[in-house]
């Protein structure tokens, strides 16, 4: 498990989230993103982000009165559930 501060670069933190989940975490594992919350729609932005990014969302949380918390495990084979449900209906 990696803690990885972002709250300093504001709402400008995508580019390094990026790099974070690409070369910084394997595959399995856990990491703890905090950034500024700022605009809620950055809590959306950034979850989605990541589930693009081939990582599970485990836990998105508020820190505090200004910074979120979003928790993921990088894995190169995942299926959401919403995944799974439509995957299963076709069957």
């Amino acid at each position: 498990m990696k803690r990885f501060d972002l709250r300093h670069l504001g709402a400008d933190f995508y580019t390094k989230m990026g790099e974070i989940l690409e070369s910084r975490l394997q595959n399995g594992e856990v990491g703890i993103l905090l950034f500024e919350l700022g605009e809620f729609s950055n809590v959306a932005k950034s979850a989605e982000f990541a589930q693009k990014n081939g990582c599970e969302i485990l836990n998105s949380v508020r820190f505090n009165h200004c910074d979120w918390t979003l928790v993921v495990r990088k894995g190169s084979n995942l299926v959401s559930q919403s995944d799974s449900a439509d995957l299963a209906s076709q069957a």
